[in-house]
């Protein structure tokens, strides 16, 4: 995936309720800081983001660092670490039955070294954008 240089962090945005996502490009840190320092699974306001997600609730899903490794539910550190996986962990499909792998991946804390963050809208607030993110899916 190609990044923007003007963009500081790509937020990628679902909406469960009609299966549609939308990629926010974000270039104001100050916006972003309301999810640093936060965990995955963490519901925040989206409010900061500007005017039309005024009363949006997200909740962190996800996200990659600028190497692509992904983040880890419970790991509690915003670095890398190499962590022995097995069938059932997320991060890692086994190809044989009982193999496990040393897999490096991503803590589960936000902060600026990430290249994606994948954000779940938990509650909706101005219907507006709801309706404009409908429209797209229908004019695909």
């Amino acid at each position: 995936m190609q990044m923007h240089l003007d963009s500081l962090l790509p937020l990628n945005i679902s909406f469960p309720a009609t299966g549609c996502q939308k990629l926010l490009e974000v270039d104001d840190e100050r916006k972003l800081r309301t999810f640093y320092e936060k965990r995955m699974a963490t519901e925040v306001s989206a409010d900061p983001l500007g005017d039309e997600w005024k009363g949006y609730v997200v909740r962190i899903s996800g996200g990659n660092d600028k190497q692509g490794f992904p983040m880890k539910q419970g790991v509690l550190t915003t670095g890398r670490v190499r962590l022995l996986l097995s069938k059932g962990h997320s991060c890692y499909r086994p190809r044989r039955t009982g193999e496990r792998k040393r897999k490096s991946v991503r803590g589960c804390i936000v902060d600026a070294n990430l290249s994606v963050l994948n954000l779940v809208i938990v509650k909706k607030g101005n219907i507006i954008l709801i309706i404009s993110l409908e429209s797209r899916v229908n004019d695909a």
